[in-house]
């Protein structure tokens, strides 16, 4: 990265002029919390007894022995304080916010799981606290709205566009600009303007910290391939920020396939051919979007996979040939969620879940000496009601219909 923000081609602050000074405080804050031990060292202290950090790297001898091949191994950010790798950056956001004093903070969310974790670091920190979250995915992730207001938190259902992340993220900004003195942008992925990839990308180094040690003490070796699903981008380059100096192991990103690449109805940008280089929501990315600039609506069985762009660092690495871009479609998706959960008792978030259907793809095609690392980067509670309808379960049909009569009553 350059002084500008720039990795490579891609990133920079594109900013108005209202925020320039915050953008300025900001940054000097980061700095110096970067060259700072003492401030890391607070940070993991917080995530180890408030949190629920170092995550077990969880060695999956079912699906190894179903698969053949190499041995996979699951990052268990699921186990992390609010079900997800979001924790990681806004604890550590959360405590930047104290030091530059500021009294209330912003987020958006689209699966919920960062406006989650914005909720109860807010709570946490006594910060007042306001999430925008695309009407479309407040209906689809009910259950997060519910709790992330009884915490305290006022949420805010954005109505325009396709009324779903992308949307959010334009509505938290309008907010910042006429909120600057006492509000803080708690950015939840490696996107918008500097410092925020970075920044985000630091918080959650911590992941591929702990699973480049654990997959050393439990398979004596560096991993083959190292699997994340790609929305933003942030528990991706969580885990691979750590195994990207080691030229011996592929990182491989799975994007949101949705019906079909073919279809038009998807959100993959790095592995598909509708994306194009464009400057939006303050930095500079591939975006799908049209000749006119105008960004396309996307789609995701999963909340948190249907942003149009995607991290400038991704994009970087990208473009670079050092991480490798697939796409995982919803039915696949469906298919791969519901193996794991018979084979492991697991239950990926269906964003995880798309990391899970290629590295069950490639698995097979490793030697059984070989090991494979999935970035389970959140658990699937959330999604019970989007992962009940596409299962078609008529219990959990009845379940809702006799429900909906008795609170109606």
């Amino acid at each position: 990265m350059n002084k500008k923000g720039f990795f490579g081609n891609w990133g920079g602050a594109y900013i108005p002029e209202i925020l320039f000074q915050t953008f300025q405080e900001l940054n000097h804050e980061f700095e110096v919390c970067k060259k700072d031990s003492s401030f890391w060292q607070e940070y993991i202290d917080l995530m180890s007894t408030y949190s629920c950090r170092p995550t077990p790297l969880t060695h999956a001898t079912n699906l190894s022995r179903y698969f053949g091949g190499a041995q996979i191994y699951i990052k268990r950010e699921d186990l992390n304080h609010t079900g997800a790798h979001k924790a990681n950056n806004v604890m550590g956001q959360g405590l930047l916010i104290k030091r530059m004093g500021k009294k209330r903070v912003i987020a958006e969310t689209g699966a919920g799981q960062h406006g989650m974790a914005t909720a109860t670091m807010a709570a946490k920190f006594g910060f007042d606290c306001t999430i925008y979250m695309g009407e479309e995915d407040v209906l689809r992730q009910r259950p997060n709205v519910f709790w992330m207001e009884k915490m305290g938190a006022t949420v805010i259902p954005v109505t325009d566009g396709s009324r779903t992340l992308k949307d959010a993220i334009n509505e938290a900004f309008r907010d910042w600009v006429t909120n600057v003195d006492n509000t803080h942008y708690a950015l939840g992925t490696v996107c918008g303007p500097h410092p925020f990839p970075e920044m985000v990308a630091w918080f959650q180094s911590i992941i591929g910290m702990e699973a480049h040690e654990q997959i050393l003490k439990q398979h004596g070796r560096m991993p083959a391939r190292v699997y994340a699903c790609v929305g933003g981008g942030s528990n991706a380059i969580g885990v691979f920020k750590r195994f990207i100096e080691e030229p011996d192991v592929e990182l491989i990103g799975v994007e949101a396939g949705g019906h079909g690449l073919e279809t038009g109805e998807h959100a993959a940008r790095l592995c598909g051919t509708g994306a194009s280089p464009g400057v939006a929501q303050g930095y500079k990315t591939m975006f799908l979007q049209d000749d006119d600039g105008q960004m396309l609506n996307t789609h995701s069985v999963a909340a948190g996979l249907d942003y149009v762009g995607v991290s400038p660092i991704l994009t970087d690495l990208w473009e670079q040939g050092r991480v490798r871009f697939e796409a995982a479609t919803d039915k696949e998706v469906m298919a791969a969620l519901d193996l794991t959960m018979k084979k492991e008792g697991l239950i990926p978030a269906l964003e995880s879940s798309h990391a899970f259907v290629q590295a069950f793809k490639e698995a097979p095609l490793l030697s059984g000496d070989d090991a494979i690392i999935i970035n389970m980067s959140g658990r699937g509670d959330k999604d019970i009601f989007t992962i009940a309808h596409a299962f078609n379960d008529p219990s959990w049909k009845e379940f809702i219909i006799d429900r909906a009569r008795e609170y109606s009553r």
